[in-house]
Order: structure tokens, then C-alpha cells, then sequence
């Protein structure tokens, strides 16, 4: 709760109020349309890197990728931030895939970090995870006044869409389904209620015998979905 006050401290001076429920009802009573979003872009926490939980990284690549004989893999990084996972699950499927038939859909409800994820361009301590192989194939460093930057290359970048979508609600009709679906750290910070809500919903847009992960610090243990556990974080529809 005090997180979530001093985030939200500069919006009340903004508008000249004196309580967090007067904030409140701003937003609720629809007269400044896009403080909503705004609120939400302040609200939401985005930490992430590249490469992490290297772990489901290699899982993929040893048993999905290797594996693949399908006509077009399709995988959505349902809670993509700034787009470090994306990104590294692109480098993956381009190093493994090749010339395959293979799409990324990664989203956020935070429209500012979708911005971020769809110019690319990072800091170079962001990559204490990767490859030296994957930063020499498909990162470009910067140069003069980019120096300290890298930008992942447009044939990375091109093979990733991005768009806004609120897991706490309807998905879009037209997502299609998916091989692979990451969901990683977002269910911490949801009641067990919550948590059913979104899983459930994601999870329609699973292939039968798709693959789900969530991070390593969070547990499905106690919600009744149609998954097996293959190892802890990694799931499998049925």
C-alpha cells in the first residue's frame, strides 16, 4: 500500500488534491479519459532482463524447438514489459528455427513499456545473461551518442508483435492459439481468486499439449486448470 501511495503521490499534486479517494473518483467519473491508463503505466512494475530464468530458455530449445516438425510456431509473451523476453525468445527461435515458419505476440496492459519494446533499444548492462553469440548475431551496439546502448536487429525485431492486452479481461478475438505461452511474474502479485481468472483465460488460447510457463518464485499449486506440471514452472495442457 505505501508502494502504491508514493507512486501516485505526483498525480494528486497534479490535480490539486488532498486524498488518494479523490484520486479516485477522477479517474472513476471519466473526465480525464486517459488517467486511467496513465495510472496503470505507474502502477505496474516492470523488471525484467534478457535471458532470465535461463532455465526455460534451455527447455525450450532442448525439448520444443529441436523437436518442432509443426507448420508454424506461435508462442505469446503475455506479460512482455519492455521486451527483454521477447526479444530473447526471438533470438532463440531465429538461432533454432531458421527459415521456419515461426511468429512472437508479446503484450503488456503498460502502454509506456510496449513503447520501449517496440524501438528495442537498451542499455548494454541489460545482457549479464546473454551469449556472446547471440549479442555478436543479433544486437547492434551503439555508437557516439548511442555509446553504452545496444538495439536489437530489425530482423528480430520484425519477427515480434506487440499490443496492449489486460489479462483480467476478455482476450482479444482474434489471438489464435499458441504452442508456447509465458506468463512469467505476474501471478504474485494476485489473490488465489485472481489468479485462477487470468490462467484460465490464457490458457484457452493454449494448444492442447502446449507448453505454459510461469517464473520460478510462483506456484499454480492449489488452482484447478486443465495443466500437468512437466517441472516445477513449466506446465502442459491437456
Amino acid at each position: 500500500m505505501t508502494m502504491v501511495a508514493s507512486r501516485l503521490a505526483k498525480r494528486l499534486l497534479h490535480y490539486g488534491l488532498h486524498s488518494y479517494g479523490q484520486y479516485y473518483q477522477l479517474v472513476k467519473n471519466g473526465q480525464h479519459p486517459h488517467e486511467f491508463q496513465l495510472m496503470i503505466n505507474i502502477l505496474t512494475t516492470n523488471e525484467t532482463y534478457f535471458f532470465r530464468e535461463p532455465k526455460h530458455f534451455e527447455y525450450v530449445q532442448e525439448h520444443l524447438l529441436k523437436k518442432w516438425r509443426g507448420d508454424n510456431f506461435r508462442l505469446w509473451s503475455a506479460a512482455s514489459s519492455t521486451g527483454e523476453e521477447s526479444y530473447s525468445l526471438a533470438m532463440l527461435l531465429t538461432k533454432n528455427l531458421g527459415m521456419k515458419k515461426w511468429e512472437i505476440f508479446a503484450s503488456d496492459i503498460n502502454t509506456e513499456v510496449l513503447d520501449v519494446a517496440r524501438r528495442g533499444v537498451y542499455l548494454m548492462n541489460r545482457l549479464e545473461n546473454m551469449e556472446q553469440d547471440y549479442l555478436d548475431k543479433y544486437c547492434l551496439k551503439g555508437v557516439r551518442s548511442q555509446d553504452g546502448y545496444f538495439r536489437v536487429d530489425e530482423k528480430v525485431r520484425n519477427r515480434v508483435q506487440f499490443d496492449q492486452v489486460n489479462l483480467k479481461s476478455q482476450l482479444p478475438k482474434n489471438l489464435g492459439l499458441f504452442d508456447v505461452i509465458f506468463l512469467r511474474n505476474v501471478l504474485i502479485y494476485f489473490d488465489k481468486e485472481t489468479k485462477l481468472d487470468i490462467v484460465r483465460r490464457v490458457i484457452s488460447v493454449l494448444k492442447p499439449g502446449g507448453h505454459f510457463f510461469i517464473s520460478h518464485a510462483e506456484t499454480l499449486h492449489g488452482l484447478t486448470v486443465d495443466l500437468r506440471m512437466i517441472k516445477p514452472s513449466i506446465y502442459q495442457k491437456l
